[in-house]
Formats: C-alpha cells, sequence, structure tokens
C-alpha cells in the first residue's frame, strides 16, 4: 500500500508540473495565463510563445502522461504483487492527467488534458492488446477534424467523445471502457468555455502561414 500512495502522489506531481506557465516565465518573463486563451497548455503556447515552444510543451506534456502510464507504474509493479501492472497503468495515468487539469502548483488550476491524456493512452497502448488501433483512430479523428476545421478545441473534443465508442467496438475491458468514458468527460467538461465560443463562431483557429 506504501508504494501505491508513493505512485499515486508521484504521478500526481508530474501531472502538476506547468510545463507552459515554465515556458513562459522563461522565455518572456510572463504569466501565460493572462494571454491568448488564458490556458496552461500546448496550444496556447504556441499562440504566446512561438512556434517552437509550443510543440516542446506538446512534447512534454504528452511525456508526463506516458511516464505516469508507463514507467511509474512499472517501478511500483516491481514491488506491489497483488495489484495488476495495467490497473497500475491506468490509474497513475489518471491521477496523472488531474494532476495536469488541477495543479497544485497553480492554486489547483491547470490545462485541459488533452496531450497528457495522449500520453497516457499511449502508455496504456504499449502492454494492451488491442488498444493501439483504438488510440491511431482517435488520433487519426483529431487530425481528420482539425485539417477540416483548423480549430484545435473541435478536434480535441471530438475525438475524445469517441474514444469510448471505439473502446466498446475493438473490444476493451469494461473496467477500461469505463475509465475512457472518465478521460472524454474530463477532456469535453474542461473544453466547455471552447465550445460555447465554437458555437458562437468565436473560436480561434490555428492558421500555419508565416506572418509578414
Amino acid at each position: 500500500m506504501l508504494w501505491i500512495i508513493i505512485g499515486l502522489i508521484t504521478s500526481y506531481l508530474l501531472g502538476s508540473i506547468p510545463t507552459a506557465y515554465i515556458f513562459g516565465r522563461i522565455l518572456k518573463g510572463i504569466d501565460i495565463r493572462k494571454y491568448g486563451s488564458g490556458n496552461v497548455g500546448a496550444t496556447n503556447a504556441l499562440r504566446v510563445l512561438g512556434k517552437k515552444a509550443g510543440i516542446t510543451v506538446l512534447l512534454l506534456d504528452i511525456l508526463k502522461g506516458f511516464i505516469a502510464a508507463f514507467f511509474i507504474s512499472s517501478i511500483i509493479a516491481q514491488h506491489t504483487l497483488v495489484v495488476h501492472k495495467e490497473m497500475l497503468s491506468i490509474i497513475f495515468g489518471v491521477i496523472c492527467i488531474c494532476g495536469h487539469n488541477w495543479t497544485v502548483f497553480l492554486q489547483f488550476k491547470g490545462g485541459k488534458g488533452m496531450a497528457t491524456t495522449l500520453g497516457v493512452l499511449i502508455g496504456l497502448a504499449s502492454e494492451i492488446p488491442g488498444l493501439k488501433i483504438v488510440l491511431g483512430l482517435s488520433i487519426l479523428v483529431w487530425i481528420i477534424v482539425f485539417v477540416i476545421s483548423r480549430i484545435v478545441s473541435l478536434a480535441s473534443v471530438i475525438s475524445a467523445f469517441v474514444l469510448p465508442i471505439f473502446m466498446i467496438f475493438f473490444k476493451q475491458s469494461n473496467f477500461l471502457i469505463a475509465v475512457s468514458i472518465l478521460l472524454s468527460a474530463f477532456v469535453i467538461i474542461r473544453h466547455k468555455s471552447n465550445l460555447k465560443r465554437i458555437f458562437e463562431g468565436k473560436e480561434n483557429k490555428i492558421s500555419f502561414k508565416k506572418s509578414r
């Protein structure tokens, strides 16, 4: 039980690292929460801090989820023989996402969790049969919606919505389906303000054209 508690705390603190906030302070000396959308995530980092910083934040946020679901669970599983490794991966992954969404370092106000959720799913897909195709299809849905709309939030919400559907279609375990519903709800609820702007036609689109 002690090792599980250590794993939970470590996963939460790892997820809580506010990558975009740190990059804003280091690169421009700003509080990124006061610029752009005010979100502490990769998309806002891209808009406020630039392409390189945005991509770096995205990769680091993905890495947080992957480390929790794959490496931390592996370490703790070696000391906890009565708990299945897959179960630890799911639990630690969800806790890491909670840390990102409600970080202790920013008064429990964090990002929207899409990148960290992706990292967790990558970690889970490395050891759960059939999950690779579910993850691949969810990413494909994200890409298609983004290419058509150029709206990151819309792509994130729709790909999160179809995740449990793919889980059911490809006959994942009931526990994993329940977890996917929880993760989907996290993403959709965290994008509530974005959905409002989308319905009002006010949500910002990503442009890849170079400014003159």
